[in-house]
């Protein structure tokens, strides 16, 4: 029997629809102006995004992945420097080590599923030269701990921080600890734009100097190259987009919030999940659910179910954490990652749903469980 319902994991056609209107507007705009590289509309983004997170600097790049390898250039990542990140991340924070020449040392994550910093000490050798943390789903690390780290081994903190724009540790913004941070603006993010972009955050005039060089080819103000560099620039119609959709940020927000705050309502009394923390549970963390992400007994077979129902659902990473890709040569074994990977699974978390939605998807859960519903069906 087909499914009553459908609700996908993440709704594409939303991040354009729901500003439609606005969208063309600034398409024709920009398109009307010309105005298609380096671009004031870019700038008015920058400027608006540093105040929003407290950050001195904010610079446009082409993509996260981009934005993480030219951070780790700028604080001078090279070739046999060994960078600490946790394996429960996406593959491009790895990559970003190797494409600056460095080596990357997964670690453990723990019960949050961030990353661990007794396994970030303890990973520690003589050529460890950063510990890249990230925020993962919207959440951010514990910072105090990280960066006592650093400071005890004299070690630099470049933030993987894109899927957590606006999550906060103590009241300071996810991005703006270390001494970079760096953000995604690809379209499932919390903050989406209609194809690639990102950033990078910095509170130091000299990073700043290094990362308006690298992104543009090398090239200083006056168009002489100075160093080896790339073609990442943010594309000007993106930021513009971009400062359209960053109007309702703190709505959208909110919204997640919300979600997470009814998935807990729903499914927090089954024994059988492992739920991410509920909003407001910890008044250190302000967390912003990029995703939500569980640990369930039976995962395989409760993803079967969902999909019967017409949920999506998504394993991480292609249900996979980056120590455990062999074929880029890693050869850890991390206990606690191990386990939670035979269990993780995300469920649907994007302002496209409904209350109605998000009750049906944990009704759906409930009834693979054999526990009765909270809300009745949807």
């Amino acid at each position: 029997m087909a499914a009553t319902r459908q609700v996908p994991f993440f709704n594409y056609p939303h991040v354009y629809c729901s500003d439609e209107q606005q969208l063309l507007e600034t398409f024709a705009d920009v398109g009307r102006r010309g105005a298609f590289i380096q671009q004031q509309d870019l700038e008015v983004f920058e400027h608006r995004l540093a105040e929003y997170v407290g950050a001195k600097y904010v610079l446009g790049i082409a993509n996260a992945t981009d934005a993480l390898h030219l951070a780790l250039r700028a604080v001078g990542i090279s070739a046999g420097d060994e960078v600490i990140f946790s394996s429960h991340t996406m593959v491009a924070t790895a990559a970003a080590v190797h494409y600056a020449g460095g080596t990357p040392v997964p670690v453990d994550c723990r019960e949050d599923h961030l990353i661990d910093p007794v396994a970030v000490e303890a990973a520690i050798t003589p050529r460890t030269k950063a510990i890249m943390p990230t925020q993962l789903n919207g959440r951010t690390a514990d910072m105090d701990a990280l960066q006592a780290i650093a400071d005890k081994h004299g070690l630099q903190i470049v933030e993987d921080s894109a899927q957590a724009l606006g999550s906060k540790f103590k009241g300071r913004s996810a991005g703006t600890f270390g001494k970079a941070g760096c953000i995604s603006f690809y379209p499932a993010k919390t903050l989406g734009c209609l194809g690639d972009g990102g950033c990078v955050f910095t509170n130091d005039d000299e990073m700043l100097r290094k990362l308006l060089m690298l992104r543009d080819h090398g090239r200083d103000e006056t168009g002489v190259v100075q160093m080896w560099g790339l073609n990442s620039r943010l594309d000007n119609l993106q930021a513009a987009i971009l400062n359209v959709k960053l109007d309702s940020y703190d709505q959208a927000i909110a919204r997640r919030r919300e979600i997470a705050a009814l998935y807990q309502q729903q499914l927090g009394d089954l024994p059988q999940l492992a739920l991410p923390p509920a909003p407001d549970s910890h008044p250190d963390h302000f967390d912003i659910f990029q995703n939500y992400e569980i640990a369930a007994d039976r995962r395989d077979e409760l993803q079967a179910h969902l999909k019967g129902k017409g949920v999506g659902t998504l394993l991480p990473w292609g249900g996979k954490a980056v120590h455990q890709f062999s074929a880029l040569g890693f050869t850890q074994k991390l206990p606690f990652t191990d386990r939670l990977f035979e269990r993780v699974l995300m469920l649907p978390m994007n302002t496209s749903l409904s209350d109605q939605d998000v009750v049906y998807v944990c009704d759906c859960v409930r009834s693979f469980y054999a526990v009765g519903s909270l809300a009745g069906a949807a």
